[in-house]
């Protein structure tokens, strides 16, 4: 065989292999293209989250501004979608007073939820004797005595879209909740086991994806 010859069978390796690099790259633009219009035209929509009760076990500032409190916290989502399940990858639970932490963070067991299907959570959450600012145990004294104190119970999280065989990547998940807990005459909660007040509340969350 000549180097002519070897230089033409080089050639026509070169053209297959380029052939075959572009077949590639078209492939997976299409299938690129039908994801993103499949994407486009069901339009996902954020799951819906409701605050349903709240249950008191302790909420309470002993000197030098230290709050113990430990909540039972019953939360549901709904997913509006006809076509879109959600992967709940990670959900972390805690509560939030005047914008300072005031419990650990609960983690709720990862999971899928199908079609308009509903997930129901009772996560605790609880912090012992948690350092808080001089202005938030005054301020919770004073919201106390006054009747109402508000806490507001997030979630933080990754979620992942599935589209029939399609699963999106991670979408950071935030959830916010207001939680009205009310105190004397003005209590609205029922008395369950010792020293326990479960509040009703019913109440929709702010969602962010």
């Amino acid at each position: 065989m000549t180097s002519k010859d070897c230089g033409h069978h080089q050639k026509r390796r070169h053209k297959l292999f380029r052939r075959i690099c572009a077949g590639f790259l078209i492939f997976n633009f299409i299938i690129l293209l039908i994801i993103l219009l499949v994407w486009a035209i069901l339009q996902p929509t954020k799951p819906k989250f409701i605050l349903q009760d709240a249950t008191v076990y302790a909420f309470n500032v002993s000197s030098p501004n230290l709050l113990t409190s430990r909540f039972e916290v019953t939360i549901s989502s709904r997913n509006p979608n006809d076509k879109i399940g959600i992967y709940y990858d990670r959900l972390d639970v805690y509560a939030i007073y005047r914008n300072q932490q005031i419990t650990l963070r609960t983690q709720i067991l990862s999971t899928y939820q199908g079609h308009k299907d509903i997930n129901v959570w009772s996560p605790e959450i609880y912090g012992n004797a948690v350092p808080v600012s001089p202005y938030n145990a005054e301020s919770l004294s004073q919201d106390q005595s006054s009747g109402t104190v508000l806490v507001l119970i997030k979630i933080d999280g990754r979620v992942r879209w599935k589209v029939g065989t399609f699963i999106s990547g991670k979408y950071h998940l935030y959830v916010k909740c207001p939680a009205y807990i009310t105190f004397g005459t003005r209590s609205n909660g029922i008395t369950v086991g010792n020293n326990a007040i479960k509040y009703q509340l019913v109440q929709q969350c702010s969602v962010s994806v």
